[in-house]
């Protein structure tokens, strides 16, 4: 579904992505992780479009995007669904309208359709019954949610997640993660997920991926993450271990 082929991004003379290869398989949970500065972030707008690789390819439901027209982008976009770390809710809004302004500027839906499709998205992150509520009125871990509700409504083949879980408390950081979880499976998306989370990672990613300096330093299952000998590798698993 996504495939980096000797991908390299660079800001000046820094090197955020120096030569990164990676596939990632439709349907698959993949974690990226790493400490600040790796290029982790840089990674996902690469993907959308926000940003465009100095050298190398991205290859996206068998497309290869990395050169496209900021027009032709616009259809690669559709597939792929981007969850900030802040739910970035508009405040003038209730939660219904917040889900549904995706809808109502990227597609032509008759209002019951759009109806059905913002029920459908509540239903799906366990938030039925609040779409009158404004996100004043919501806890901030239900307006995360509602913010998953919004990208799930565009039924993205790709969900991108930049952090999801930074700054909630242990509790609504195994809610989003079961969410993560649930709705890869359940709607049969790819999801990438940015994070420093080692904790979440080996709880609910098909693949880890490790970065460090533009490079993949490691990579494998959570079951052979545990086990290698790479020195980041040992110290995310020695914070979890210490939790």
């Amino acid at each position: 579904m996504i495939e980096f082929k000797n991908l390299v991004k660079r800001f000046g003379t820094h090197t955020v992505l120096n030569g990164l290869n990676l596939s990632i398989q439709e349907g698959e949970i993949v974690f990226i992780l790493g400490t600040s500065g790796t290029g982790k972030s840089v990674l996902l707008k690469n993907i959308v479009g926000l940003m465009t690789p100095d050298e190398g390819e991205i290859w996206i439901d068998g497309q290869e995007v990395a050169r496209l027209s900021e027009e032709d982008y616009f259809l690669v976009r559709k597939k792929c669904g981007m969850v900030f770390q802040h739910p970035a809710l508009f405040d003038s809004l209730n939660v219904f309208e917040n889900v549904a302004f995706g809808l109502r500027r990227h597609f032509n839906l008759s209002e019951a359709e759009i109806i059905e499709r913002v029920d459908k998205a509540l239903k799906v992150v366990h938030l039925s019954g609040i779409s009158q509520k404004m996100p004043a009125e919501i806890s901030y871990g239900m307006q995360k949610r509602v913010s998953l509700a919004r990208t799930v409504a565009l039924e993205p083949k790709i969900l991108l997640f930049d952090e999801p879980t930074t700054g909630l408390d242990p509790v609504t950081t195994t809610a989003v993660n079961n969410l993560i979880l649930e709705l890869s499976r359940q709607l049969r998306t790819t999801s990438l997920v940015v994070s420093h989370d080692m904790k979440c990672a080996l709880e609910i990613a098909d693949q880890i991926i490790l970065l460090d300096k533009g490079k993949i330093i490691a990579q494998g299952t959570p079951d052979q993450i545990k086990l290698s000998k790479v020195p980041l590798a040992q110290e995310f698993l020695q914070e979890v271990m210490s939790l």
